[in-house]
């Protein structure tokens, strides 16, 4: 455990050894443009960043974080407590491939799934980092079938990922009921390839997706970019 930070009003607790909640996170929670929202369910919720985002910006929703490792499920219910959300905002220890669907009506799923499949790239010696990059505990077909499970008709999934597996997380999402209707591409730098992919889902949506505009990260002398300081804005 250690150390603390602000994002927004909203003050995170992290462990400073294992996982820490990266800009990932945060580009999910800004892909998120929902008028209203009731409930909301953060799956590999980890310290519980995103669904904490949500859970402010979305004052009459009722939010879901659900994390399979131990020390980041207790981690995201101190963080629960530390910002004063208990009586909206409730942690779930649960393996996703054994969730209950029957209790759960959501209209928003949010992750930051591992985007690595176990054998490629190289796997952290620490185990919490591991299984939050790597495929390790959980396919990207255990993901697409619990979101789908606790979506209702119509429901909607965010979801950051690699733009080499876009063609696999399309048919996996088909194949769970999902229609990617919006995609944003995530770029380091303007000349340079997609280094992420966002995209968001409608269970039981009709084909036809948008295909936004390039978000880049760094101007070409590494700075941030405007629309990446104003993200940021909004977070201080």
């Amino acid at each position: 455990m250690g150390a603390s930070d602000f994002l927004k009003d909203i003050k995170i607790l992290q462990n400073e050894e294992g996982y820490r909640f990266s800009m990932d996170a945060l580009l999910v929670y800004s892909f998120v443009n929902l008028p209203r929202l009731k409930k909301i369910a953060d799956l590999g919720a980890g310290s519980g960043v995103i669904g904490l985002l949500l859970a402010r910006d979305y004052p009459k929703a009722a939010v879901t974080l659900i994390e399979l490792q131990a020390g980041l499920a207790e981690l995201a219910k101190e963080n629960v407590a530390l910002n004063n959300l208990q009586d909206r905002v409730s942690v779930v220890r649960a393996d996703i491939k054994h969730l209950e669907p029957t209790d759960f009506s959501f209209d928003l799923v949010v992750s930051n799934p591992p985007f690595r499949r176990p054998k490629t790239g190289k796997i952290s010696p620490d185990d919490e980092k591991a299984a939050a990059r790597h495929e390790i505990r959980m396919s990207l077909r255990d993901l697409t079938k619990a979101v789908s499970s606790l979506l209702r008709h119509h429901g909607r999934f965010c979801v950051i990922h690699l733009p080499e597996r876009l063609a696999e997380i399309i048919t996996a999402m088909r194949g769970d009921d999902m229609e990617p209707k919006r995609i944003r591409f995530v770029h380091s730098f303007a000349d340079g390839d997609a280094k992420m992919v966002l995209i968001e889902a409608v269970k039981g949506g009709r084909t036809g997706m948008k295909v936004e505009r390039p978000l880049v990260i760094y101007t070409p002398d590494g700075g941030y970019t405007d629309e990446m300081k104003a993200m940021y804005g909004k977070l201080s």
